[in-house]
């Protein structure tokens, strides 16, 4: 696992207190969620984000960011998971800066985005499971601009984005990477169906009927949306990956206390060796996917050529692992695991959404055997 130089641990350190302080349950998602919020996340924290320069981590020094890479916006995720934060760092500080670095719309959006006043949201799964590739939502050309004419789903933020990054095919056939061009739709363009998931965060169903883009929605080059696509999904899968770690450490956490606390026949449930074994295991796995993550991260900041393969690799393992930190706390906790009143649930629910993001556990797994000439 690649060491932390004392800038990382600072950012770290800050991110931990930040979140802990303001971001855990109580404040955010139970709030949210309980007040019926249609963004499903406060624009007020999220202000906070940029006031603390955490929006900026992705953005160049040169757009008045902070120039770090995907090994930050790893740290702050974990973060973020950990304390179950709903936000739009991912998709907007993560995935969104990516996606429209070096084009015209990174001056349009980039000041925005640091102040923690906008969001942006990607537009890329059509069917039930992940596959980029598959687009088939069609762009044809007219006059100056552009149509577009299908639809999108599983858009996270999409109902509250300010622009979404929407992926179309302008040419060739699904399965063809060529051919492919993303698009920044401006809010109000495409219908939006909001739609919550199952651990209450927004996301949207998008319908487009003949919406008329002009050629300046653009992001890059026309039929080459997979350059700035095959970058955004990147970040965002190593940043998801990341998220997925926070989400497993967070209920182990809350477990193991549990179990520091919790008695049965006159003894503390944590000195049953079977169950001592059973967190140690866990700690261990978590360990490892933390360290699949940051090194994923690190390959990817490197521009390394296996950062494809490692980024596969952290996404499968961080899924299965954070599938089996929430497991194992929901049933340690026994009974009042399976409530709403403990927080312990709630940690099963943002991994059940998590772990579909950019491609689950069986999508990245075969990504690997992929990549690995199997």
């Amino acid at each position: 696992m690649p060491l932390l130089n004392d800038d990382q641990k600072m950012l770290q350190e800050t991110a931990a207190t930040f979140l802990r302080d303001e971001g855990g349950p109580a404040k955010q998602l139970r709030h949210w969620r309980d007040t019926g919020c249609t963004d499903g996340y406060g624009s007020e924290l999220w202000k906070q984000f940029g006031e603390l320069g955490l929006t900026g981590i992705c953005i160049p020094e040169s757009e008045g960011g902070l120039g770090l890479g995907s090994v930050e916006a790893a740290l702050v995720l974990e973060e973020i998971g950990r304390n179950l934060t709903p936000s739009p760092f991912l998709t907007t500080a993560v995935v969104g800066a990516r996606a429209i670095e070096g084009t015209d719309h990174a001056e349009r959006w980039y000041p925005a985005i640091l102040a923690g006043e906008a969001v942006l949201a990607l537009a890329v799964d059509e069917g039930r499971r992940h596959s980029p590739e598959q687009t088939k939502l069609a762009a044809q050309r007219r006059g100056n601009g552009f149509v577009l004419n299908g639809a999108k789903q599983f858009v996270v933020q999409g109902n509250s984005a300010d622009a979404i990054l929407t992926v179309a095919r302008t040419a060739g056939a699904p399965g063809d990477r060529d051919g492919l061009t993303l698009f920044a739709v401006p809010k109000g363009a495409a219908e939006v169906e909001s739609v919550t998931l199952t651990d209450s965060s927004k996301a949207a169903r998008l319908r487009f009927d003949n919406v008329e883009l002009d050629a300046d929605a653009v992001v890059g080059d026309v039929d080459n949306g997979w350059a700035p696509l095959s970058r955004a999904l990147a970040a965002g899968r190593a940043g998801v990956s990341a998220e997925l770690v926070g989400v497993a450490a967070g209920a182990s956490a809350m477990t193991v206390d549990y179990l520091r606390q919790r008695k049965q026949f006159g003894k503390l449930i944590g000195e049953f060796q079977a169950l001592q074994h059973r967190a140690a295991h866990l700690y261990g796995e978590i360990e490892i996917a933390r360290a699949a993550v940051l090194k994923a991260a690190e390959l990817i900041d490197s521009g390394d050529e296996k950062a494809e393969l490692m980024t596969a690799v952290a996404k499968a393992k961080a899924a299965a692992v954070s599938k089996l930190a929430v497991q194992e706390g929901v049933q340690m906790h026994g009974g009042i695991g399976m409530t709403d009143e403990h927080d312990i649930g709630l940690f099963m629910k943002r991994e059940a959404v998590l772990g579909e993001l950019f491609g689950d556990v069986y999508y990245h797994r075969d990504q690997v055997a992929a990549l690995s000439g199997y």
